[in-house]
């Protein structure tokens, strides 16, 4: 699939165009479609130009470039910007924090043109006195460049995952494989990765050998053996296949699935009993005999274990909990019934509401919360209390029409630097729902912030907090939070907090999500719905949510429309508010 290589051109003509200071509606157009292409479920490459032009922000024009791009693997207008733009500038805007006008001063005041260069004047302090650089923009731009450092050798899970399973279709289709999975890290589902294990279980390895490192996806062959190759995708990935006797396949996939200090805690285990497991099966240690390893669960069943899920394999208390068959029961995607964090039109969002609704149905939900920014975020052409209040109208009589669907009508409002919320009370009660989150001043104190996000949970109306770090991963650095209080006041005013699916933010992460399970608060998966395909990251929620060990009801969409809607009120409840929403209008 070529859509992430066209969101990438993309962008880089977009950040090219800014640098040279063109028009900014022609910038954000670029920067639309990356955004919309990359949410793609189908190849583009297959695509036809009427195809094309039903894509959100995709035009006559963008459609040409796309086609150019698709079937040549280059661009004219892409080479012809390179070619306007001094050398380096690009690779200077992957550092967080650095703007394009900003690398343009740089470079036309002191001929800064890479990363390396930025680094020395950074640290000698020579980029002090520059307009709008100061000692901390040099702290932050290191960080910023160390960032980079530490994130080269791997990939968030969203980049990666459509890979590997684009590989896996190709690799049922092309070789007589009996049996196929993931393994390692994306089948633990951690939010980034350094590359990806496939586990094969075939009576011709020599055959699935062939057509693995034949596949049309690969950039080149780093090793090529009887059981064992590896490869390295278009992408950048690296890829290890490895193919097993059908009789091992759970072994191998549970030896190569489970973390390191995972597996040594089941060897520990397996010698306690007498056996020896490894990715070949389960052994009697006096005998030699192999008594399992066809199947995963012989590995765990083995050692008087129940099967521990893959996202839990780290360590992390998951086997003793097994052996006290305490297990938790965790929530699926299936369990899922509708999203609390989806825009549409009426801010930045690509789809109107019956667009949204009619693909939230597809999907099985019984509900979406339409949450539109507020209007201090003015670059995602944020509501205001006027035009928020004709959409909350405008739902009223679509859920009238509705059958066995429901539309929340809510608002992502802002979190101001000094805590207060971007709409007045006033307005917020008329809301069914009000999702609050920090779009701005991510560099402030770590007191500062904290202060911001208690502010907005004591607000009665604020139902959950978005994205509640800001990280965006390889790209910015979750800001700082004191989390004992950020969850202390959660807990306390019965704010939830959001698993952001969204890929680049998988934001709460899955440390601080079994942490707030633990403390009894409720949490959402949402996705943050911009573009139509983008409903398709809940799974990615959904991964974070098992990693922290989160079951059916620690979620709350994973409740029926009408026990979301006591859930919601009850925090108006506790605070007093008479009611509990009976001054809400729409659906309640």
């Amino acid at each position: 699939m070529k859509n992430q290589d066209v969101a990438k051109v993309f962008n880089e003509i977009a950040e090219m165009l800014e640098i040279k200071g063109d028009n900014p509606f022609r910038i954000r157009a670029y920067r639309r479609a990356a955004q919309n292409i990359e949410g793609l479920a189908d190849d583009i490459s297959g695509m036809k130009e009427e195809e094309l032009k039903g894509i959100p922000g995709i035009g006559r024009d963008l459609a040409d470039k796309i086609k150019e791009y698709t079937t040549t693997g280059s661009l004219q207008f892409l080479e012809d910007l390179k070619r306007e733009v001094p050398p380096g500038l690009l690779e200077m805007l992957s550092v967080p924090g650095l703007g394009p006008k900003t690398a343009r001063m740089l470079f036309d005041k002191l001929k800064v043109s890479s990363i390396d260069a930025l680094e020395g004047l950074a640290k000698k302090g020579g980029l002090r006195g520059l307009p709008g650089i100061k000692a901390r923009t040099e702290e932050n731009l290191l960080k910023g460049i160390e960032l980079i450092k530490r994130r080269s050798d791997r990939f968030p899970i969203g980049r990666v995952l459509p890979v590997a399973e684009d590989l896996l279709k190709k690799l049922r289709e092309n070789a007589p494989v009996k049996d196929i999975s993931l393994a390692g890290s994306l089948r633990r589902w951690k939010d980034t990765i350094k590359d990806i294990d496939i586990i094969a279980a075939s009576n011709n390895a020599a055959k699935v050998m062939r057509a693995f490192t034949h596949l049309p996806d690969v950039k080149e062959v780093i090793m090529s053996g009887q059981t064992k190759s590896s490869i390295i995708t278009r992408e950048g990935i690296q890829v290890d296949l490895r193919v097993v006797e059908e009789d091992s396949f759970g072994s191998a996939l549970a030896y190569f699935t489970g973390s390191k200090e995972h597996n040594v805690r089941l060897r520990e285990l397996a010698v306690k009993k007498g056996l020896k497991i490894n990715e070949y099966g389960v052994f009697d240690l006096k005998t030699g005999k192999k008594i399992g390893g066809k199947k995963e669960t012989d590995i765990y069943g083995s050692l008087g274990l129940d099967f521990i899920p893959p996202e839990l394999r780290e360590d992390s208390g998951e086997i003793n909990e097994s052996l006290e068959k305490r297990l938790p029961d965790l929530v699926n995607l299936k369990d899922i019934k509708g999203d609390l964090h989806v825009h549409s039109k009426y801010s930045d969002g690509s789809h109107t509401i019956e667009e949204l609704i009619d693909e939230a149905k597809k999907r099985g939900y019984q509900y979406i919360a339409i949450t539109d920014h507020s209007k201090g975020l003015g670059i995602a052409r944020g509501l205001s209390i006027e035009q928020l209040l004709e959409q909350s109208k405008q739902i009223k009589s679509i859920n009238n029409r509705l059958r066995n669907f429901m539309v929340l009508s809510g608002a992502e409002v802002d979190i101001r630097s000094d805590g207060a919320i971007d709409y007045p009370d006033e307005v917020l009660k008329k809301l069914d729902i009000v999702v609050a989150s920090i779009h701005s001043g991510f560099r402030q104190p770590k007191e500062q912030i904290t202060m911001r996000l208690v502010s907005a949970m004591k607000n009665p109306h604020v139902s959950i907090i978005a994205h509640p770090t800001g990280r965006l991963i390889g790209e910015r650095e979750a800001y700082e939070i004191d989390f004992d209080e950020f969850l202390t006041v959660a807990k306390h005013t019965g704010t939830a907090v959001e698993i952001n699916a969204y890929p680049l933010r998988l934001d709460l992460s899955d440390i601080y999500t079994r942490k707030a399970k633990g403390m009894g608060i409720r949490l959402a998966v949402s996705t943050d719905t911009h573009v139509m395909n983008q409903f398709d990251f809940m799974r990615y929620g959904v991964g974070i949510a098992r990693r922290g060990w989160l079951e059916k009801e620690d979620l709350l969409n994973t409740y029926d429309y009408k026990a979301l809607l006591k859930l919601l009120r009850s925090k108006l409840i506790r605070a007093g508010i008479a009611g509990g929403g009976n001054d809400r209008k729409s659906a309640l």
